[in-house]
Formats: C-alpha cells, structure tokens, sequence
C-alpha cells in the first residue's frame, strides 16, 4: 500500500489551530484583565494626586497588604520567580489567588503612594490566569510550560503596549542567553491578541517621543557603549540593593507585616522631609519629562531609593516602570557628558537600564523600536547589549537560570540567587595562585 506523505504546510496547520484557540483564549482574558488593572492604577494615581494626604497612610497600607499575605498568600508571595521556577520545573497549579492578591496590592500601593511599577502585577496575573486554563483543558507539562510563557508575554504586552517586545519578554526571562522557540508563536499571538483587547477597551498608553537621532557615527558608537556601561552597572546595583534590603528586612523583622510598615514609614517621611513627591508612583510625568528638556542629575538617584525602599519591604507592584524612569534621568544626565542629544540618551537609558537589570537585552531592543521607532534601533542594540553584558549575572528575578553564561564559566541551569553561594564555595576550595610558578 502507497504511503501517503502530507506536506509540512498542511500538518502544520492544526498545530496553528490549536495554538491560535488557547491564544485567543489566553490573551482575551488577561487583555481584559490588564485592562481592569491599568484603569484601576490610573485612577489610584488621581486619588493620591489630589488627596495629598493620603501618602501618611502608606505604613497603615503596608501593614493591611503586609497581613492579607501574611495571612493567605503566602504560598504566592514569590511573585515572578514562583512563575519562573514553575515554567522549569513544574510542580503545581499556579493559585488564583496569586492574581487577585496582586491586583489588589498593586493598587494599593499606589493608591497610597507607594513608588513602585505595574509589570509585575501584569506578568503575575497573565501567569496564573493562563495557568488556570492549561489545567481545565488537561494540558500536559510541555503545553503548561508554553501556555504560561504566553500569559507572561500577554501581560506584559498589554500592560505597555508592545506586543513583539512583551512577546520576546515571555520568552527571553527564563534564562540567560537561551530562548525556547517552540514557544514563540503561542507567545507572539498571545502577546498580539492581549494588546488588542486592551487597547480596545479604551486603554492609552504613554507616548514618549524621541525627536533627534543623528546618524551613527564613531563618536555616536563609543558614547553608547559608555553609556550602555554606566546603564548595566545601574541595573545591576538596583537589583542587588533591592535583594540586598529585602533579605535585611526579613534577618531583622520576624512578622512580615511589620516590614511593610516601616518601609513605608520611611518612604513617607522622607517624601515629606524632603518635598520629592516626584519619586512616589509610576511617575511618568518625569519620565516624559526627561524627554522634553534637561532634569537634575540627582532624579534617577531619588527614584532607585524610593523603589528599592518599598519594594524591598515588601509593597507589591513591578520594578520595570521604576527602572524606566532610573534609565530615562540617568540618561538625561549623561546628556551633560556624552555628545548625544539628551532625549536619545533618555530613550536608551529608558530600555537599557531595564535589559541589564532583568537580562532581556532582545526585548528591550525591541520595545525601543516599538516605542521610538526604527531609527533608534541600531543605537539601542548597541546599549541594551552593553548592559546586558555589564550587569553581570545579578537580576531582579532571582530564580532566572543560567542558560549560557556571560563571560564567567556558571553550571548551566542554576538559578542566580544560587550563584552567590557557589562564589564563596569556588573562593574557600580554590587554592590562591603560586608566585613562583611559571606557566
């Protein structure tokens, strides 16, 4: 009997089927659920806007979040690592309380004037939502590991407006210097089918506009990669510093929400103290800001402190949006020093910082393009890689694995929060150099 052979085009066609049905399904409800979030963030920013006084209830905010988690969320206090360590190595069904818990904090946050950002409440609920629906359709772990990788692509697409660039996200988080291409159609649609949904709704995203790209040029390369370097090393220390005061906040306080009360004590007075209610919030006005015309060289310094301070003790929200704002005044303030003009060096700053600190160089590049358009590509390839390269093996998702390292030799497939630890281990088991050997 003659054997019949089906081309490649029509096998393949079932598989788009199937992956084009859960897209639609995936990036349909958490396109409507981004929706809900950013409309309920933008209306928290008004009320703190307008009610001033609000900000004196942030450590009464915290001790309320501090205590609902404590209470029934801790099982998904990890956040984005729980997600990230969940799509490596499957264990259980994501809860949905993840979702809800950090909806609701997130806006609390910021309804209180708390300085934090929006994505990873966006990642967060795009997880657990598509992780619900890989369990009642039965979904097997392969499929699980993609549909999440999706609903992060979702959420962060629809939470920013850039479908490709949240689509890379979804896959370029998981590790570093690898991508797992079987799941990139599930994550571009997904990612597409999100932002549509959100955008028709009524949702508008901030525009930022980068007027001036002048051809490339020897001094344009070099002042990029000096820049790209000064990016990276910030996106480095912001998510050491932010480690860093969270695991200081956990040795010193035993009962989390007392955590969250005095973080937000200290952010509140020190707003007060020192009249910088600027660094509260999203705080797109600024970022916007530095766009337009040059800003004091201290904001992006004021921003890390603020952010790292009410996230470290343990507020919920993101870290991406604060570090756009980090990258774009520190860009800003390179503008004194590097012959760029300073709205570029803002627009770099604003996605470079960003791909050193969370180790997306593509995505960012990317997200540059769909932001300020196709002229600034070559000149934020060059800075996101540069950071990429000089923020080391640190980041604000700690269960990020190792995928191919760097430049430094790290087993493949160990988280970076264990790297510290085989540091020190590779320190006391190496004996030191000796003198009078020749090689």
């Amino acid at each position: 009997m003659k054997r019949v052979t089906v081309p490649e085009q029509v096998a393949m066609l079932p598989f788009l089927g199937r992956w084009l049905t859960f897209s639609a399904i995936t990036g349909g409800l958490i396109g409507c659920a981004s929706a809900l979030f950013l409309w309920s963030l933008e209306w928290a920013t008004q009320q703190q806007t307008t009610h001033a006084f609000m900000l004196a209830l942030l450590p009464v905010a915290g001790l309320v979040v501090g205590g609902v988690y404590h209470r029934v969320g801790k099982d998904v206090e990890g956040g984005n690592n729980l997600l990230i360590d969940e799509i490596h190595d499957p264990q259980k069904l994501v809860p949905k309380r993840m979702a809800i818990l950090v909806f609701a904090g997130t806006v609390i946050t910021h309804l209180f004037g708390g300085s934090a950002g929006r994505e990873g409440t966006a990642v967060q609920m795009g997880g657990t939502i598509a992780d619900q629906i890989s369990h009642r359709f039965g979904l097997n772990k392969d499929d699980r590991r993609i549909l999440m990788m999706a609903g992060i692509s979702a959420g962060f697409a629809s939470v920013f407006g850039t479908p490709v660039a949240g689509a890379i996200f979804g896959l370029e988080v998981l590790a570093i210097g690898k991508v797992r291409y079987d799941a990139l159609l599930p994550c571009m649609l997904s990612a597409a089918i999100a932002d549509q949904v959100t955008l028709h709704l009524g949702i508008h995203h901030a525009i930022y506009t980068v007027p001036v790209i002048p051809h490339m040029s020897w001094q344009g390369v070099l002042s990029t990669i000096v820049a790209g370097i000064c990016f990276g090393v910030v996106g480095m220390l912001f998510a050491n510093a932010t480690h860093a005061l969270s695991a200081f906040f956990k040795r010193t306080i035993n009962y989390p929400p007392l955590r969250l009360f005095l973080g937000g004590s200290i952010v509140a007075a020190a707003a007060y103290a020192m009249g910088c209610r600027q660094y509260l919030g999203l705080g797109i006005p600024t970022i916007q800001a530095a766009f337009a015309h040059p800003l004091p060289a201290y904001y992006f310094g004021g921003k890390f402190a603020f952010t790292t301070m009410t996230l470290a003790s343990g507020f919920k929200g993101g870290e991406v949006t604060p570090l756009f704002y980090i990258g774009a005044t520190l860009g800003n303030a390179l503008g004194y020093v590097l012959p760029l003009p300073f709205p570029l060096l803002a627009g770099l700053g604003f996605v470079a910082v960003f791909a050193g600190a969370a180790n997306t160089p593509i995505a960012s590049t990317i997200m540059a393009v769909e932001l300020f358009g196709s002229e600034i590509g070559t000149y934020a390839g060059m800075a996101c890689v540069v950071a990429y390269l000089f923020s080391g093996h640190t980041s604000i998702y700690r269960a990020q694995r190792v995928g191919h390292a760097k430049h430094l030799h790290w087993p493949e497939g160990i988280r970076l929060a264990d790297i510290p630890a085989l540091r020190r281990t590779r320190q006391i088991t190496t004996p030191p150099p000796n003198p009078n050997h020749l090689s």
